[in-house]
């Protein structure tokens, strides 16, 4: 009988998006992404289902798949039938590639009947998204936020985690999702790398803790840089939000606001043209259902 498994990871926000130092920080949120995994005997054959958004490319879970095969060197023992759904609106800066590659990984690992550290299948997810040419730095940051939830400051290049922090519990997660897609492989690196030392500003004050602060400031920073409307953040702030800015490339905005101003700052986000989400944070690690 051939293996089948399914795997749930959540989604994650920007604290500091790592394009510019290879540097980064993230926070898990309650959105999610599930993939189903089903082996066949079909050597290298993959087909690929995306339910939630059929118009997205399936090379990102396609080489995922390939990649934890690979691992255990069965390539060339199985093909499979991969189906994911989820609640995160693709290619928004919302780290729906982080998410999905999570997912797969786990269900594939086991799907296979074997089991990875944890680490190991995020790297394996943060590998395929270079293979599908999909991240820039690898997003290993937003990767982690979403496997293991919490907020985590990671160092891009070399893999490494370097803080991990549990969140209260008082906040909500609000983000303006405009209806327009963004690509993250089309982000112009050379601009964006121009704002390197208030980039590294913002990842100091992550480090000491302040990771609200880092969040506007990483945020208004690359809205700067890349004539992405800063006041969507500037008025969720102005109604109460305690961090707002852009999440990843964008174009989504996240907003994190206490639980008492969250109809004021999601009417504030309204005005703008758009989708607005409500999330929480997350703290449940990546798991097989």
């Amino acid at each position: 009988m051939m293996g089948k498994a399914v795997a749930v990871a959540h989604g994650a926000a920007t604290i500091v998006n790592a394009i510019a130092l290879g540097r980064g920080a993230a926070f898990g949120v309650d959105l999610w992404t599930k993939a189903e995994v089903k082996l066949t005997s079909e050597v290298g054959v993959f087909e690929v289902k995306i339910t939630s958004d059929p118009t997205e490319s399936t090379l990102l879970v396609e080489k995922t798949v390939t990649r934890v095969l690979r691992r255990f060197g069965l390539e060339k023992s199985f093909g499979a039938k991969i189906k994911t759904e989820s609640n995160i609106p693709a290619a928004r800066g919302l780290k729906s590639s982080s998410v999905a590659a999570n997912a797969t990984a786990l269900a594939t690992t086991t799907a296979l009947g074997k089991t990875l550290d944890d680490l190991e299948i995020v790297k394996i997810g943060v590998e395929a998204a270079f293979d599908a040419k999909c991240t820039i730095t690898g997003a290993f940051d937003d990767a982690c936020a979403s496997y293991f939830g919490g907020a985590v400051i990671t160092d891009n290049t070399n893999r490494q985690i370097l803080k991990q922090t549990q969140l209260p519990k008082d906040f909500a997660v609000l983000f303006h999702v405009p209806a327009k897609k963004a690509y993250t492989i089309n982000s112009d690196v050379e601009r964006l790398q121009t704002v390197k030392p208030l980039v590294e500003t913002a990842f100091e004050k992550a480090m000491a803790g302040k990771l609200w602060e880092a969040l506007t400031l990483n945020g208004l920073v690359y809205s700067a840089a890349s004539n992405q409307n800063a006041s969507i953040a500037i008025d969720a702030l102005a109604a109460g939000a305690i961090a707002a800015g852009l999440c990843g490339k964008g174009p989504a905005v996240t907003a994190v606001t206490p639980n008492d101003k969250v109809d004021r700052v999601k009417a504030e986000l309204q005005k703008y043209e758009g989708e607005v989400l409500l999330a929480h944070f997350n703290t449940e690690k990546a798991k097989v259902l």
